[in-house]
């Protein structure tokens, strides 16, 4: 009795699994999409920040020139070109490294754009007195 059950289990196992692999496949029917093809672009260049005037604090005057100083950046005296408080978008502060990650949040900081000998330095600050050189 028991293993008519389990031959009869069996069957009707086999059986059903049959019914469910016959048959052929039809091809999908396409439907007509009101949406508009999905289009690709190209990115442009990185937006950069906007922001308005501001006066350097001397703390971040002092990282500056450090940061210049272990570059081996000498000559003439810096001069600040420009400085600008900014919010930036994220945490590469409008200056992203490829293969990094970075926050994604608002972050109030500066941009300082130093001069020394003709050459231009690019320094971008966050919340801190940390300076980041943009070199793009």
């Amino acid at each position: 009795m028991n293993r008519t059950a389990i031959a009869l289990t069996g069957v009707v196992l086999l059986l059903s699994l049959t019914g469910c692999s016959g048959g052929t496949v039809a091809d999908p029917v396409e439907s007509a999409s009101t949406r508009p093809p999905f289009q690709t672009t190209t990115p442009g260049p990185i937006p950069t920040a906007t922001g308005t005037p501001a006066e350097l604090p001397t703390a971040k005057w002092n990282a500056i020139i450090a940061d210049l100083a272990t570059r081996g950046v000498s000559g003439s005296a810096p001069e600040i070109v420009s400085a600008t408080a900014t919010t930036w978008q994220n945490g590469a502060l409008g200056c992203p490294q490829p293969g990094q990650s970075y926050t994604q949040a608002l972050i109030d900081g500066m941009q300082v754009i130093m001069s020394v000998d003709g050459k231009t330095y690019d320094y971008r600050f966050g919340a801190d007195d940390t300076p980041v050189l943009c070199e793009r």
